[in-house]
């Protein structure tokens, strides 16, 4: 049947998806949109397509293009395997394989499965994890093995409707440029499904492998050797630190239960109501630890309930980690990732010093992405190391490590602000079950060396290396026209044309009288950067997400950017004290001050009906 949208170009993606798509479900969707002339949103969902970008493909659930599916699903891996062919077309590359896993959502399995059968088709063996894995077990593999790439079927915190394809290259990291454009180039030329790709009994064949037993192994023990064994025995065996864990219905108890067992730490006691996959996420508003206290209601009550002074938390895919803890007044107090990035920083290096004490901190690195703290650069300083910013998400410090690496350095430690960590290199990403390790690690050793608590440690840091304080928010705004409308004003506040880098006019001071001054504008949309002599940014720039930082003259540095895979528009403001500056509550006071001028005066909220985060 034949229908006529009144477009010529809808008529044939609305032909195209009923002839390609074998999933009864979703076809009879577009079908049924159709026969009741849904014309705008069928364009809404067939004329356009996921495209690769911060974390491969995300979208929500639902018959077309633009949304996550068998078919889109099966075009994106024949792209892939048709892209990796290119880049590695003998035989015995070709025998390295793809190793694939899966999340506890809906579909998850499905999705792997069949992106399985489309390189099995191909003659690309593949390695396909058997059960449900954390994030970070499909990096691991591929540097392990040695594969050609690694796909993790999951849209990690989002909500429940949403599914995601993140892609990790040869090297283990993230997929960056210009691999995410060839790789979306190759879909576009590998649109129509190929019939065997829709058959689920090529998983019988001799070129399917699992992984799991092999990987969860070896990764549990190179964990525990990242570990000292002088901290294993003298403060976590034994110790009277109890922690409770959250698995926020994701797939991450089974892995931090063994990362406790061989690390000797006390056994975590996980909140049963969230501790096994459910694709409903039915106990939280959004299954994303990074929300605070509204996140946390159920592991608060269990660690009042029995006692317990410290709370873990993964999100859904157990790559990024939360953690809460008790204070001496009975109060929860959840630690921010950039306090945390503190506090792994400064833990990584104390290990390597158990570690290598022969060894000197001069060819060592610590990684932050830009819009995190700067207390790992002012560590870095004091102590000697070296400190390396990166732009936003760990594929920009996942690739940046492996460089690294190739060059004979030491990465002792990467992060971002958005709770994620790499403890070491084991895993080249982002890894919320090492996270959990060290850090309940961290907190067995403090309490048995020096009777600290995580905040008092935090602290003695700050005195060490100057206080740092930041607030980190969001406001959701769902129509993409009114974001670029607010950014183009910030960049014409002060009358210019900006068109171009040199004729940009960003304002020069905010709050009341203009109280607060500018001194200097980096804009990686537009890649302008007043602070360098011919005005043009050192990190890399792209015209596809906004981001701009305003750093100013009493030290406080704050950045307005929009989510690569969220409706929100994010600002990180900080301000950095020097060593010995004591005033904490006047830099707090202050910055909370710029921040809510900002918002106003830049984002102007109630003009273009931004809804704010709900705490």
């Amino acid at each position: 049947m034949e229908f006529d949208s009144g477009s010529a170009e809808l008529n044939q993606r609305i032909a195209e998806w009923l002839r390609w798509d074998k999933n009864e479900k979703t076809a009879e969707e577009i079908r049924s949109l159709a026969e009741r002339k849904e014309w705008k949103m069928l364009g809404g969902r067939l004329l356009q397509r996921l495209t690769f970008g911060t974390a491969g493909l995300r979208g929500v659930m639902q018959g077309g293009f633009n949304a996550m599916n068998d078919l889109v699903v099966i075009q994106s891996a024949q792209g892939l395997a048709k892209y990796l062919l290119q880049c590695y077309p003998s035989e015995e590359d070709r025998s390295r394989g793809v190793v694939l896993g899966y999340d506890g959502r809906y579909n998850s399995k499905r999705f792997a499965e069949l992106s399985a059968c489309v390189f099995l088709n191909a003659n690309i063996p593949v390695w396909l994890y058997g059960r449900t894995v954390a994030t970070p077990f499909v990096p691991f593999a591929v540097l392990e093995l040695k594969c050609l790439a690694g796909i993790m079927v999951t849209a990690s915190h989002n909500p429940k409707e949403d599914n995601g394809y993140k892609v990790y290259w040869t090297n283990s990291a993230q997929i960056i440029p210009p691999h995410d454009r060839n790789i979306q180039t190759s879909i576009m030329e590998n649109l129509e499904p190929l019939e065997p790709s829709w058959n689920l009994d090529l998983l019988l064949s001799d070129k399917l492998h699992d992984p799991y037993d092999q990987m969860v192994e070896l990764y549990f023990r190179k964990l525990r050797s990242n570990v000292p064994a002088t901290f294993i025995d003298e403060y976590n065996t034994g110790s009277p630190v109890r922690f409770v864990y959250s698995a926020m219905h994701g797939v991450g108890y089974p892995f931090v239960e063994r990362a406790f067992e061989c690390a000797n730490l006390p056994s975590v006691r996980a909140v049963p109501e969230q501790r096994d996959p459910d694709p409903e996420f039915r106990t939280v508003k959004f299954p994303n630890p990074e929300e605070g206290k509204s996140s946390l209601v159920l592991s608060m009550r269990l660690a009042n309930e029995t006692g317990c002074g410290l709370i873990l938390a993964n999100d859904p895919d157990a790559d990024r980690l939360a953690c809460a803890e008790k204070d001496a007044k009975g109060e929860w107090r959840v630690f921010s990732g950039n306090e945390l990035g503190a506090l792994l920083g400064w833990w990584s290096i104390r290990c390597y010093r158990e570690q290598f004490p022969d060894r000197s901190l001069s060819d060592c690195y610590l990684i932050a992405s830009t819009v995190s703290s700067k207390m790992c650069r002012s560590i870095a300083s004091v102590d000697g190391l070296h400190f390396i910013e990166t732009l936003t998400g760990f594929k920009w410090m996942g690739n940046k490590s492996v460089e690294l690496l190739y060059e004979g350095k030491t990465v002792l430690f990467a992060f971002e602000e958005a709770i994620g960590f790499m403890v070491s290199p084991t895993v080249l990403d982002k890894d919320g079950v090492s996270a959990a390790c060290h850090l309940a690690t961290m907190a067995c050793y403090l309490r048995a060396t020096s009777n600290q608590s995580l905040a008092d440690k935090l602290n003695e840091l700050y005195d060490i290396y100057g206080f740092h304080c930041t607030l980190t928010s969001y406001h959701f705004c769902y129509e993409p026209p009114v974001i670029e409308r607010i950014f183009k004003r910030i960049r014409n506040m002060g009358g210019g044309a900006g068109d171009t880098a040199v004729d940009q006019s960003y304002p020069h001071a905010i709050g009341e009288g203009g109280r607060f001054k500018i001194a200097d504008v980096r804009d990686l949309t537009t890649g302008y950067d007043s602070s360098q002599p011919d005005g043009r940014a050192v990190l890399p720039s792209s015209k596809s997400s906004q981001m701009i930082t305003f750093s100013f003259e009493n030290g406080a540095v704050i950045t307005l950017r929009t989510s690569g895979t969220e409706p929100k528009i994010k600002y990180y403001a900080e301000m950095c004290a020097q060593p010995g500056q004591r005033d904490w509550d006047g830099s707090r006071a202050t910055l909370r001050e710029m921040v809510d001028a900002i918002v106003k005066e830049l984002l102007q909220p109630e003009e273009n009906n931004l809804t704010p985060r709900s705490d």
